[in-house]
């Protein structure tokens, strides 16, 4: 394993370059393979998983789904607050942030960073509970492409532009999910469910968060700094994918089902209409019987 590790680790830096010295030794970073073998393990999961609980009874998961929620968010927040407050103490330009000019704010900014990237392990779990529950219609290309794709990324990100110009991503991304996971953990709540309304607005926002993203990250092409063009360049690709199959989700899950709602609407008004026409038209029939009786 350790030979392996060594000549994955020889081609990734003939290819990517020398990595950066401040993330050597940290957990999970070191060497590709693990990261690699967790998304593999995820994948195979999701293969299996649906058809091992297809003859079992669904887990209701209710008590560690409101934990683990409650976890993600606090989490999300604690990475937003400290994203934003790193960003301002090391003087970070909007425009294009290079890797190593912010000082000690650097460090914060990488430090957060990593767990950024440790969380999208833990968001694994996401997929996990769908199984588990039976949700599996909530198993989609768009669910299973984006929770595997995100750890494998940041593991690269980390060795190789673990701050600077990485940083708006993720902090728009811990702001979405403190709404998104505050919103799984009361969905996860009976007596809440009535109540929450905002999970459209969710989606919306990771739409403008993917925008927002490719905004910036297009600064630092048009006013390039020291930050890697390439990175750059990548980001911007993924962004753009993560767009399509997010707006082709809004489309499917919230336009479609609006316009069968209005159509289920119109058929029941229908129904209503002869149903009184031929409610009418028995008791009229009633009054003729009747006449007919009397004659």
């Amino acid at each position: 394993m350790e030979s392996l590790d060594q000549t994955i680790n020889s081609y990734l830096d003939v290819w990517f370059g020398p990595r950066d010295p401040r993330v050597k030794g940290w957990l999970l970073l070191d060497n590709y393979i693990p990261t690699f073998i967790f998304s593999v393990l995820y994948l195979l999961i999701v293969w299996i998983g649906p058809k091992y609980m297809q003859n079992k009874q669904p887990f209701s998961c209710r008590g560690i789904l409101v934990v683990y929620n409650v976890g993600l968010t606090l989490l999300s927040l604690y990475m937003f607050y400290e994203l934003v407050t790193g960003v301002w103490e090391g003087g970070y330009n909007f425009f294009c942030q290079d890797t190593h000019s912010g000082g000690e704010a650097d460090m914060k900014i990488v430090r957060v960073l990593w767990w950024y990237y440790f969380s999208k392990l833990i968001e694994f779990m996401d997929t996990f509970f769908f199984i588990l529950r039976k949700n599996h219609y909530q198993i989609t290309v768009l669910h299973v492409y984006h929770h595997a794709s995100m750890l494998n990324i940041w593991w690269f990100v980390m060795n190789w532009v673990p701050c600077g110009h990485s940083y708006f991503g993720a902090t728009l991304n811990s702001f979405i999910h403190v709404l998104m996971y505050s919103y799984y953990g009361l969905s996860a709540i009976p007596a809440m469910r009535p109540y929450l309304w905002w999970k459209k607005y969710i989606t919306q926002g990771q739409l403008i968060q993917f925008v927002l993203t490719i905004f910036q990250t297009s600064c630092g092409v048009v006013w390039p700094c020291a930050f890697p063009m390439g990175w750059l360049y990548f980001q911007i690709s993924y962004m753009i994918s993560l767009i399509i199959l997010f707006t082709n989700f809004y489309i499917q899950t919230y336009k479609k089902k609006a316009s069968s709602r209005r159509k289920e609407y119109q058929n029941g008004s229908t129904a209503a209409v002869n149903g009184y026409t031929n409610s009418f038209s028995s008791l009229e029939n009633n009054v003729k019987q009747r006449k007919q009786r009397k004659d």
